[in-house]
């Protein structure tokens, strides 16, 4: 059933992210775009999902995937047009999917007009103060005005020339120097995003997603990061005057007929601090990276979990839950090794991976996360178990490989164009006529983990996706926000297991668990048995339940 006409449909809806560059090629140029996105709708529509979330599709250089904004009221020449975007968002609608866009409120791109005209205009020039332009130190400003730490590795701070050709002021950079950092503390910043926020909304966008949302508003004495910090006292991150912005924003957002939805990309250790920016007057969720970066552990998702759901029940906010995005390692391969929690630091190449382990983990943790309380987020290509790829060194993009000196590999690996036919020389990402080749290479036999191959074995990963979102969204019991946990006879502690109820009396119980120890283990007796993400050992006796395989998972009523 659509949710369409659910005002609270943001709270249990299924959210699956497209990142257009790779999800389907339109126009034949080897780039995504719009036109594919268009094409494939119903296949999201009978995937089960109840929105998507569009990774940036704004006009941009690409120095960082779209993260470098230059203007957010044109959609970038390689995905399309603004009309294309409008017609977009108007037939997901008529699919019952609403449309969750990007807002990068941190910094712009170096080619935004407003950066343009600050560089043209020089030191002290009102252009200048709606970012973070600053002499340098020591003798003749040649040392940067800080010691900060990139995001990406490496410095924050790149030295402009000036228009007489002398070496000048220095500008903030928390990403690449091709992301110049917005100055929040100016009236402009502020207005020009509820300005845009208001332009997509007018459009039918449902939402926003917020990235980096803990980082815009600076110290604006700029000290040094401490060794250690309080709540509020650090320089750049999780300042508390973040909270007036995002008021401010939710204000824009409850002024429509119909709600839009504010979402943040939130990194913070700190559950009490988290969950300051999810008060009713601020943002309605936020992403749980907690879960997404804990191993394969029972003990280690047992906590994420529970602290999870501890620290949103204060502010009434539902969690979230997602296995990756369009930087974390794919589940397939992260759970194939044997370290399968996730770091960026961690990422190397060569590491070892076992994919037939990694496969079956994660089909595990499709239920897992499936049967939780609050918003599922699908990463596209998740749903057909794709592999990170392991790129070649000489095709990466990605700034995180060249700032960490080429180390690490970077992100691009679970950002490869999506297999959607077994034949053709793009695995049918773009059309047979195409003229360009896809943006980044597709390995040998792509085509074997496409949706046409997998549409034809009942037994693949995206038949358990379809499977597990219908089942979702028919399930009473899932339609709660209340968890509770259960002990499996003759289960020990790798086990991890819990019960969803329906609202209201007589609603019925489903039970999720899930084997993450070596041996199997015995189902309760009358288990029936709805899903499963792998094959059950049959019973041992009449009067026994099923066995649950090692790395298994299964809803059940009991």
């Amino acid at each position: 059933m659509s949710t369409l006409h659910d005002a609270d449909w943001w709270r249990h809806a299924v959210i699956y992210q497209v990142y257009p560059r790779s999800f389907a090629d339109g126009d034949g140029d080897g780039t995504g775009d719009l036109a594919g996105v268009r094409t494939h709708l119903p296949y999201l529509r009978d995937l089960g999902v109840d929105a998507i979330w569009f990774t940036p599709w704004y006009a941009s250089p690409l120095a960082d995937g779209g993260y470098d904004v230059a203007d957010y009221r044109r959609i970038d020449p390689a995905f399309g047009t603004l009309a294309e975007a409008e017609a977009l968002i108007a037939e997901a609608r008529e699919l019952g999917i609403r449309t969750i866009v990007d807002v990068v409120p941190n910094h712009v791109s170096d080619q935004h007009a407003w950066f343009r005209a600050a560089l043209a205009a020089g030191p002290g020039s009102p252009e200048r103060e709606r970012f973070w332009f600053r002499d340098g130190r020591g003798p003749g400003g040649d040392e940067m005005p800080t010691s900060w730490e990139s995001s990406f590795q490496g410095d924050t701070w790149t030295r402009v020339t000036e228009a007489d050709g002398t070496p000048g002021q220095w500008y903030l950079h928390l990403f690449t120097p091709q992301q110049p950092d917005l100055n929040w503390d100016h009236p402009d910043v502020r207005a020009e995003h509820e300005d845009v926020l208001r332009f997509w909304f007018d459009r039918g966008a449902a939402g926003i997603r917020i990235d980096s949302a803990a980082l815009p508003v600076k110290d604006p004495a700029l000290p040094e990061v401490p060794d250690a910090w309080g709540p509020g006292e650090h320089p750049h991150l999780d300042r508390d005057g973040l909270h007036d912005v995002y008021r401010a924003w939710r204000a824009v957002a409850d002024s429509y007929a119909e709600p839009r939805v504010l979402v943040g990309e939130i990194w913070l250790p700190d559950a009490e601090r988290f969950a300051l920016y999810l008060r009713t007057d601020e943002m309605h969720t936020a992403f749980n990276f907690d879960f997404m970066t804990r191993p394969w552990e029972a003990k280690a998702l047992r906590e994420s979990i529970r602290t999870t759901l501890e620290a949103h029940e204060p502010v009434g906010a539902p969690a979230t839950w997602v296995l990756s995005n369009h930087d974390i390692t794919r589940p397939v391969t992260r759970y194939g090794r044997e370290d399968s929690s996730f770091d960026f630091a961690a990422k190397r190449f060569g590491t070892p991976t076992d994919l037939d382990l990694g496969r079956r983990r994660a089909r595990a943790a499709a239920l897992l996360t499936g049967a939780l309380p609050g918003t599922l987020y699908v990463y596209q290509g998740d749903e057909l178990g794709l592999p990170e790829v392991e790129l070649p060194r000489d095709v990466v993009q990605d700034p995180m490989h060249f700032r960490s000196g080429g180390v690490d590999p970077g992100r691009d690996g679970c950002r490869v164009p999506l297999p959607w036919t077994r034949e053709g020389r793009s695995a049918g990402f773009s059309p047979e006529d195409a003229t360009g080749e896809p943006w980044l290479p597709q390995p040998a036999g792509w085509g074997e983990l496409s949706v046409a191959a997998q549409e034809a074995d009942p037994t693949s990963m995206l038949h358990l996706y379809r499977a597990m979102l219908a089942a979702r969204r028919a399930e009473p019991a899932l339609a709660g926000e209340e968890l509770t946990w259960v002990a499996l006879p003759a289960a020990g502690d790798d086990v991890l297991a819990f019960a969803r109820t329906a609202p209201g009396p007589g609603g019925g119980t489903l039970v999720c668990a899930v084997n993450l120890g070596p041996a199997a283990v015995p189902l309760p007796r009358g288990a029936d048995v709805v899903l499963a993400s792998s094959p059950l050992d049959p019973a041992p006796a009449p009067d026994a339940g099923p066995d649950l395989p090692p790395d298994t998972a299964v809803w059940y009523r009991p």
